[in-house]
């Protein structure tokens, strides 16, 4: 196989990042789009348990999509930083053996989960009918959690690669599935809640299948390693996922936090944060999208020993974000109004878009800067760092200022506090990130090797013969 330019090792830095960015945040928001519209069909049935039943099964399958994540995170920075470092074997055998750790999560997970659904829904206060409902959703959605884990795999390693535009594709064509197929299942077959699930089936198998086709056929981006090797991808996948993991699960725990205080101040207030939550997806999903895409920018040069580019890509990264949510933000001032009433809100539900429409959404700024934080430390080798200030951010940066903030100014102070955490803790994320890559004395600028992970490859390789 002909030698893998890593793209990223060379250029222009903020085109890099934008490309990565944007491509990529147009796969996010095709699938934000399309839960919307999942939401929107089960509702126009009109049966309040179908929609409370797919919103317990939500809760179940975010944990599954966590490990999936995580595992993805892991494939992205194994790959990345073994492509800028010249040596494509190990990253080839790195994505297949991430690959077949996805598959194994994904067989287990429902094995784990199926038999328990009465406890685990039980727990999350479903009633009777509800959980059956629920369970019914689960048992066909659940058994497809390897195509997921797989495709989010393979999506991980086409963006390492500097693939940006194939790694969109598979989003975008199982959003256009699921889309096309909830009106067909839910209404015309008259199949309801499970026609919404087998919709979301078939757009798992359709992403997974876009994802792996240009992977192998553009990069012959898997091998087969050796036992040895493979054992050894597994404990240095692992220990990056397991963090990236832990990560993603306290996003739902600040999410509670915040709820839980919002609904003292009534079913408007509650209405209103609902609105303004779906709304952040959809309009900042460049923003969500940072971490993954700038992720193997920074894990290329981080392999090629050019950490002058990782810091340039971080300061590339903020720049960027800023730029972009100033513009967003703007846009949702001008258009506060209409938006407010394409809602129909009023009240307090109207003052709380207000106030995001204003001032608290340029707040989304400073989870930008986390975000690519999160990228830094998971790209050069200590993903550990992205656990603790997500958890930071999600309680420490939550309880205490939404208490005050309700204290002081009601709802609205809710949300002004939960804005007030995520600046405090991009500050601690920010300074965390420089001094890792500028501090002499930090234990990443004092290795011998071009990298932590590439060090201890190296030590493996020379007994497999990569």
């Amino acid at each position: 196989m002909a030698h893998v330019e890593a793209r990223f090792v060379e250029g222009n830095l903020m085109r890099h990042v934008s490309t990565m960015s944007l491509t990529s945040s147009v796969g996010l928001m095709a699938i934000f789009a399309v839960d919307l519209i999942d939401v929107l069909f089960i509702s126009m049935l009109g049966q309040e348990a179908l929609a409370a039943a797919a919103g317990y099964a939500s809760v179940v399958m975010f944990f599954a999509s966590a490990v999936n994540i995580g595992l993805s995170v892991a494939a992205g920075v194994l790959v990345a930083n073994s492509l800028g470092g010249g040596k494509d074997l190990p990253a080839r055998e790195h994505a297949f053996s991430s690959s077949m750790f996805a598959i194994a999560f994904g067989i287990l997970i429902p094995l784990l989960l199926l038999p328990n659904l009465d406890f685990i829904l039980g727990l999350l206060g479903a009633s009777d009918d509800v959980t059956e409902r629920a369970k019914d959703y689960l048992w066909i959605i659940l058994p497809t959690t390897f195509m997921s884990g797989l495709g989010m795999t393979t999506v991980a390693v086409l963006r390492a690669y500097g693939d940006g535009k194939r790694a969109m594709y598979p989003s975008l064509m199982g959003a256009l599935v699921n889309g096309v197929l909830d009106p067909i299942l839910i209404f015309s077959l008259s199949m309801g809640l499970e026609g919404a699930a087998w919709a979301t089936v078939s757009a798992r198998f359709v992403t997974m299948v876009v994802a792996i086709w240009p992977a192998f056929r553009l990069y012959n981006a898997f091998a087969i390693p050796r036992v040895q090797c493979f054992m050894y991808d597994i404990r240095e996948g692992m220990q990056i996922a397991m963090p990236a993991i832990l990560a993603t699960v306290a996003t739902p725990v600040g999410v509670a936090i915040v709820t839980r205080e919002m609904a003292k101040y009534g079913t408007d207030a509650v209405a209103g944060m609902a609105i303004i939550n779906r709304m952040i997806p959809v309009v900042f999903s460049v923003v969500l999208a940072l971490s993954g895409s700038i992720g193997p920018i920074m894990g290329q040069n981080f392999g090629a020993g050019r950490l002058d580019r990782v810091r340039e890509t971080f300061v590339d990264g903020v720049i960027f974000a800023g730029l972009y949510v100033v513009g967003i933000a703007a846009a949702l001032f001008i258009f506060r109004t209409p938006i407010a009433d394409l809602f129909g809100a009023e009240g307090m539900t109207r003052d709380l878009i207000f106030l995001f429409c204003g001032p608290l959404a340029l707040a989304s700024f400073f989870n930008a800067v986390i975000f690519v934080a999160n990228a830094s430390f998971n790209n050069l080798g200590h993903p550990g760092y992205s656990t603790w200030v997500n958890w930071g951010r999600q309680t420490l940066g939550t309880l205490p200022l939404v208490l005050l903030g309700g204290a002081l100014f009601g709802a609205p102070g809710v949300l002004i506090g939960q804005a007030v955490g995520g600046v405090v803790f991009a500050g601690v994320a920010a300074w965390i990130s420089l001094w890792m890559m500028t501090d002499q004395k930090h234990p990443m600028r004092q290795l011998t090797c071009r990298f932590q992970l590439q060090r201890r490859m190296h030590e493996v390789c020379l007994r497999c013969n990569r």
